[in-house]
C-alpha cells in the first residue's frame, strides 16, 4: 500500500479537531484518537532538528483510520486531534512542561516533575519516541501557552461535551482511548528491547472502567486469534485516567495496537495487513456496542 505523506501548512492552521457525530448516535460509546494527528505546520518544521520522517516517529498513525469505520457503523462519535502529538499531546496533563526546554523561569502551577517531563514527553515533548531531542533551540512560555489554549483545551473540552451527552442520552458512556505502539519497546520506554504483544489494554489497573469492558475486548481479540496484554506496558495516560470514572457512568479503556500489525515503521507507511486489522476492529466495534449498554451506570 501506498505512504501517506505528513501535511505542512502556512500558516499556522486554526483549532484542529476532527470529529464525527453521527445523526443517529446509538450506542453508548465515544471514540479518541488523540495521537493520530499529521498536520504540521511549516513553522514547526522549522523549529525542529529533525527530518519530517524522524519528526513522524511518535505518531500513532493512521489509528483513526482504523477506528473511523467501525465507529461510523455503530453509530457512535470519533474525536481525533489533526494536530501532531510531537507539536502537544493531549494525553498529558495540560502543563506538564521541561524547564530545560524554554527560556526563562515557568509559571509556579507548571508540573515539571512529573515522570513524563522527565522523559522528555510532557505536554510539550522534548524528544520523539526514540529520544532524539525535537528543536533547535529553546521555547517560551508564551508559545506553550498558546499551544494550549488553542489546541490542547479545544480538544479535551470537546471530548467532555461527547462524554457529557452520551451520560445524559444512554445513562452510562464507554471512551475508547485509541492507540498504536511500536512493535519493539524503544530506549525511553519501560521494555527497552522487548517484543510486544498485538494489543495492550490498559484500564488503570482496574480504576478506570468496569472490568466487563475490559473482559470483553480481551476475549473478543483472543478469540480473534491475537495476543493479548494488560496494563504492561501501558495502563493508561491522562485521558483514560482522568475520564475513567466508573461511579460516574464513565468507563474508559486504552487500547494499544502494535505497529507491526499494520504499517512499515521505518516509513511510516501502510502495509499489506492494514485492511485485515480495520476489519478486525470494525468487528470489535460492533461487540463493544452490544456490550456498553449493560456497563454499570452512575452510582446512586
Amino acid at each position: 500500500m501506498t505512504s501517506s505523506t505528513a501535511e505542512i501548512l502556512d500558516p499556522d492552521p486554526p483549532i484542529a479537531l476532527a470529529g464525527d457525530t453521527p445523526a443517529a448516535w446509538r450506542v453508548p460509546l465515544v471514540f479518541s484518537s488523540p495521537h493520530s494527528g499529521r498536520v504540521y505546520t511549516s513553522a514547526f518544521q522549522a523549529s525542529s532538528r529533525l527530518d519530517p520522517v524522524s519528526l513522524r516517529r511518535s505518531e500513532d498513525a493512521f489509528v483513526d483510520e482504523l477506528f473511523a469505520r467501525g465507529a461510523a457503523e455503530a453509530g457512535a462519535p470519533l474525536l481525533s486531534a489533526l494536530f501532531p502529538r510531537a507539536y502537544v499531546d493531549v494525553n498529558r496533563e495540560p502543563w506538564e512542561l521541561d524547564p530545560a526546554m524554554f527560556d526563562g523561569k515557568l509559571p509556579d502551577f507548571v508540573n515539571t516533575r512529573s515522570p513524563r517531563v522527565g522523559g522528555g514527553l510532557g505536554t510539550l515533548a522534548r524528544v520523539v519516541a526514540n529520544g532524539t531531542d525535537i528543536y533547535r533551540g529553546k521555547l517560551t512560555f508564551p508559545e506553550a501557552r498558546r499551544r494550549v489554549e488553542t489546541l490542547y483545551t479545544p480538544y479535551h473540552a470537546a471530548l467532555a461535551d461527547l462524554l457529557a451527552r452520551g451520560t445524559a442520552k444512554f445513562g452510562r458512556v464507554a471512551l475508547i482511548d485509541c492507540h498504536s505502539m511500536p512493535s519493539v519497546g524503544g530506549p525511553m520506554d519501560r521494555d527497552p528491547g522487548k517484543r510486544r504483544a498485538d494489543f495492550v489494554l490498559g484500564d488503570g489497573h482496574g480504576q478506570a472502567c468496569a472490568p466487563g469492558l475490559i473482559d470483553a475486548t480481551e476475549k473478543h481479540l483472543r478469540d480473534a486469534g491475537y495476543v493479548v496484554a494488560r496494563n504492561e506496558p501501558y495502563a493508561g495516560g491522562y485521558i483514560t485516567r482522568h475520564y475513567g470514572r466508573p461511579e460516574k457512568g464513565h468507563h474508559a479503556l486504552q487500547i494499544e495496537i502494535n505497529r507491526g500489525l499494520y504499517m512499515d515503521e521505518a516509513r511510516i507507511a501502510r502495509a499489506a495487513g492494514f485492511d485485515k486489522l480495520r476489519d478486525a476492529l470494525t468487528a470489535l466495534v460492533a461487540a463493544l456496542a452490544h456490550i456498553a449498554p449493560n456497563l454499570p451506570g452512575p452510582q446512586t
